[in-house]
């Protein structure tokens, strides 16, 4: 959410922002709004100290002079009542409008219509050439049961699935290896629920739109979470932090729920788009500073990175252009892991500077040292390691002739120190 000064101080700004984000609003309306609402409650102010002022002298009145203050004070009343109800039709109109205001992008973002006109910055590592005909994950896990995807589907429906064995170990393997590697950067690990109310997805970012993609239910009147982000931006809700407090890193593990909406094809065989998956996050909530959430935002980055290069995947570094990165979004990086059978990179990491937006939509502040001034805090979150969305790439690239598959060096201490899977 953006401050509504800001935008009538920068409505040109915030336009061109809507229209390079492709977000659909009417910021002339919005504003005009903003205006009779201004006006209707400068209004009710004044009906009301009139309305106190006659009240108050009621009591020591006779006669005739009471009976017309009480009159003045029903009518001052019933006025009152009329802008109250103008109020109310025009109010939630505009806080649905500022709700879905996007946050201005950094000045390097490239400016695109979608994730077509994403950039590579870089690729690193190169994909492997094999001497043999690779088989894609799904064959992997077919031929050495580590997986049953029928069975699984009769139970749950698609886009469902279930790993046996060396592949279940290896799932919890690299979720170990990921909170190891948070936990040594001065993370806090913390587990959180799944299931959020309605504000929670409102204070990310995620509500009013993305309604598709979030499962609900209405029994609960809650809604199943699609990251942890969500759950850990509002546990510090409403809450004014001191600034030796920041910042605060959380590691958090969680199920993870997306409906998925729209996809279809090789995007849902085996193991990617599911609808439930396990996911550690990143998660940073900062002072006020630019400076200083840049140097998180790349510490994100280059943690995100070195899980990439200690599991040995060639993977390749986008800047995600203003069409494709969420109305939320200062920047967004993503990292794409190299997956064989397709012959493309593949989404394994997203990481993203988000500013105040966040806090001002959860009311996240903390009290500056120096002034005592409060302000609202920045958010930054990326990608540890979800699967199973990671072991696509991982079971495809590092597989062998015979089906086995390569452990990396570096998760082996988390597998029993074995080679091979």
């Amino acid at each position: 959410m953006l401050d509504i000064k800001f935008i009538r101080e920068n409505t040109s700004l915030v336009k061109k922002t809507c229209e390079q984000k492709n977000v659909d609003i009417d910021i002339d309306l919005m504003l005009k709004l903003d205006r009779e609402i201004l006006a209707i409650n400068q209004k009710l102010q004044d009906l009301r100290e009139q309305k106190n002022a006659i009240t108050s002298k009621i009591p020591s009145l006779k006669d005739e002079e009471k009976k017309q203050a009480i009159t003045e004070s029903k009518d001052i009343n019933d006025k009152i009542k009329v802008y109250e109800t103008e109020l109310s039709t025009k109010q939630p109109e505009f806080d649905d409008m500022m709700w879905r205001v996007p946050n201005i992008p950094a000045p390097d973002v490239p400016v695109g219509k979608d994730d077509s006109e994403n950039v590579v910055l870089r690729r690193e590592g190169t994909p492997r050439k094999f001497d043999f005909e690779p088989r894609d994950h799904y064959d992997i896990l077919e031929m050495n049961d580590w997986a049953d995807f029928k069975r699984v589907a009769k139970v749950c429906g698609s886009r469902s699935y279930t790993l046996k064995g060396a592949a279940s170990r290896l799932e919890i393997a690299l979720h170990m290896y990921m909170m190891d590697k948070l936990t040594a950067k001065g993370f806090t690990m913390i587990t959180v629920p799944s299931m959020v109310k309605e504000e929670a997805l409102y204070g990310t970012g995620h509500f009013p739109t993305g309604r598709d993609d979030v499962y609900y239910l209405p029994k609960e009147n809650l809604y199943l979470s699609g990251t942890a982000e969500i759950v850990l931006t509002s546990l510090h809700r409403d809450e004014i932090l001191e600034e030796n407090q920041l910042p605060i890193l959380y590691a958090g593990y969680s199920p993870c729920f997306r409906s998925e909406a729209g996809s279809a094809g090789k995007d849902v065989r085996g193991l990617i788009r599911v609808h439930q998956f396990m996911k550690v996050e990143q998660y940073v909530i900062c002072k006020a500073d630019l400076a200083e959430s840049e140097k998180w935002y790349n510490t994100l980055l280059e943690t995100a990175e070195e899980v990439l290069k200690d599991l040995e995947l060639p993977y390749q570094v986008l800047a995600c252009c203003t069409g494709d990165m969420g109305a939320g979004k200062y920047k967004m990086y993503d990292l794409e892991a190299w997956t064989p059978s397709q012959n493309k990179y593949r989404e394994t990491h997203s990481c993203s500077n988000l500013l105040d937006w966040q806090a001002r939509r959860a009311n996240i502040r903390y009290r500056e040292n120096a002034t005592g001034k409060v302000k609202y805090c920045y958010t930054l979150n990326n990608t540890g390691i979800a699967t199973p969305r990671i072991l696509a790439p991982f079971l495809e690239n590092h597989q062998t002739a015979d089906g086995k598959v390569r452990i990396p060096e570096k998760l082996r201490p988390y597998m029993g120190g074995k080679e091979y899977l």
